[in-house]
């Protein structure tokens, strides 16, 4: 009889989230995702619940409103400037920018637009006003060894994510 993944058991899986509406693969973990279930909640909640008395080899959709985990859309995030006020390395779509307010606040902030004039950054989330689907597929489940307990995850693993998906702390 296969493990179950319940709290205290090591997972490995691999995940990919898709627009619901567009069906555009936003990101896509195809390395194996370590983490001890119920120690180290690396993703949304509704997703970890999910997850809950599945066994290696189950592939499980789970549908999220980005706005109900990362809160609602905030225009006031979204601004543009002038292209000859922005640093050369910060000129492309795509790049993270982490910006200081006046009280020592950081955010990270995402270059969505850029033409000859002006470049536009946006603090919210990618996922916020998004309908998503994680695909998630279980490679493995066991018992955690006593140091993955303690670590909350695989020890000494190197994992890739995407920290905008994570679930906010």
């Amino acid at each position: 009889m296969s493990e179950v993944i319940r709290a205290g058991k090591f997972v490995e899986l691999t995940y990919k989230v898709t627009d619901r509406k567009t069906g555009h693969v936003l990101t896509r973990v195809e390395f194996p995702l370590g983490y001890v279930h119920g120690h180290n909640e690396i993703l949304a909640p509704s997703v970890h619940m999910q997850l809950e008395g599945r066994s290696a080899g189950d592939i499980i959709e789970v549908a999220i409103d980005g706005s109900q985990i990362f809160g609602p859309r905030d225009e006031s995030l979204v601004f543009s400037d002038a292209l000859e006020n922005v640093p050369e390395e910060y000129r492309q779509v795509g790049t993270s920018i982490l910006m200081e307010n006046d009280r020592g606040q950081t955010r990270s902030f995402l270059v969505t637009h850029m033409d000859d004039e002006t470049l536009t950054v946006d603090g919210n989330n990618p996922l916020c006003g998004r309908e998503v689907v994680f695909t998630l597929q279980i490679l493995s489940v066991r018992d955690a060894t006593d140091a993955e307990a303690r670590a909350g995850g695989a020890i000494g693993a190197g994992v890739n994510v995407d920290p905008s998906l994570l679930r906010r702390v």
